[in-house]
């Protein structure tokens, strides 16, 4: 998708499942702390924004879109409804796209993102999303976790952080291709996922990979202007310069070679442009956002 005339507002973000509920999901708040939540409510327009929540990607959508629903409600929010999708047929339902179609924001929960792909991915639902994404100001879609990854067109869809940097410890698969120019990894440093995302950009050099630490996001504006919010980092993996890069002709399980790979940490309230690959670092005494 071209950034070029992109209108619409995506915030990844990178889960929080551990700051404290319990480990059991039907327990626990692990798609947002309360402050990325009230970043989500602002850029959809306020309070009075209809929000939508699709808990494709969980095991137990019941359950986590009642707890979005009290997380929105302690806002402040006043129409906010759940579309509880499970299958391609749920996304060509004409009472889900209508709700679609008139919605502020749409956040995906966290989960397995290769459920998103599946009943959501080629539907009706999913085209209204591309183009109300390009064409929509103000329009925003928000993900956690697997939602934030499902973003991506190029999307890690499994792969074991104890490989890492070996052929082969990344699954990808195709995600909904709201910013192909990602890829996009969740939890990142809490589960040790340099290794896969490495890979991934191995693969797909021309993405950037972006990893999101827990109680991270970034506010994505017109497809290229990235703003880190949150308590955490993002790690930025830019291959544009390597110099080498042998995973296409190594075997799976053979360690790889990547030379010249540019890293960059950020913290809340530095910038990145997709675009343009260049860092904008706040000074150390701005004010947290």
């Amino acid at each position: 998708m071209s950034t070029i005339h992109i209108k619409g507002t995506l915030i990844p973000i990178g889960g929080n499942e551990d700051k404290g509920f319990e480990e059991n999901e039907i327990h626990r708040l692990d798609y947002v702390e309360e402050g990325i939540l009230a970043h989500v409510v602002d850029e959809a327009g306020g309070k009075q924004a209809t929000i939508v929540i699709i808990p494709t990607a969980s095991s137990i959508p019941i359950e986590v879109g009642e707890n979005y629903l009290t997380a929105f409600a302690t806002l402040g929010c006043t129409d906010v409804t759940v579309l509880d999708i499970r299958s391609q047929e749920d996304s060509e339902s004409e009472d889900f796209i209508n709700q679609i179609k008139s919605a502020d924001c749409v956040m995906f929960s966290g989960g397995d993102q290769s459920k998103i792909a599946k009943h959501i991915g080629n539907s009706t639902i999913h085209n209204i999303l591309l183009e109300r994404y390009k064409n929509d100001s103000g329009f925003v879609i928000a993900g956690t976790s697997a939602g934030a990854m499902a973003m991506s067109q190029e999307m890690i869809a499994g792969g074991s952080a104890a490989k890492s940097f070996v052929k082969g410890a990344v699954k990808m698969r195709q995600g909904l291709g709201l910013i192909p120019e990602l890829v996009i990894d969740t939890h990142f440093i809490q589960r040790g996922r340099f290794g896969r995302i490495t890979e991934a950009i191995a693969k797909f050099s021309k993405c950037t990979g972006f990893g999101f630490a827990e109680d991270t996001g970034m506010i994505i504006k017109n497809g290229k202007n990235c703003t880190v919010i949150g308590s955490g980092m993002v790690i930025v993996f830019d291959g544009q310069k390597l110099t080498h890069n042998n995973q296409k002709i190594l075997d799976e399980g053979t360690p790889m070679t990547m030379a010249n790979l540019t890293l960059h940490i950020l913290a809340n309230g530095d910038q990145y442009n997709i675009e343009s690959h260049q860092v904008t670092v706040l000074p150390i005494e701005a004010p947290f956002i």
